[in-house]
């Protein structure tokens, strides 16, 4: 997968991009992660702000919508490719100007890019 495509959501999830994902749930592979706080798309560069509730002591998290796997507006959840851990050692967010910082973002794509592969969750 080319580096910038850690910035789009995937082919089969293009009706996601003009819809609202605040407050969806965000699930792993293997458990809940939080709520989505907000999402934006600065220097294109298409990402989420993650809030992680006291999983994470109460830190927020970046996510590109490259690792959006499912969306169920249903549910309201969206399913992420990857593990918690995976996204818990994710490099730090701490400011919102950080979602306008095309280096640090440049750093959270580089590292969402490198992930191994995961299986979709079923069910």
């Amino acid at each position: 997968m080319p580096i910038d495509s850690i910035w789009s959501y995937a082919p089969d999830l293009d009706h996601v991009q003009e819809q609202d994902l605040t407050g969806y749930t965000v699930v792993a592979s293997d458990g809940t992660i939080g709520h989505v706080d907000r999402q934006a798309d600065h220097h294109g560069m298409r990402h989420l702000v993650v809030d992680t509730g006291v999983w994470v002591f109460g830190r927020s998290l970046l996510v590109p919508v490259g690792v959006v796997a499912a969306v169920d507006a249903g549910e309201r959840r969206l399913t992420v490719s990857c593990t918690r851990a995976e996204v818990k050692a994710a490099p730090r967010f701490r400011t919102d100007s950080e979602t306008m910082d095309p280096a640090y973002l440049t750093v959270v794509g580089d590292y969402y890019h490198r992930l191994p592969p995961h299986e979709s969750p079923t069910g």
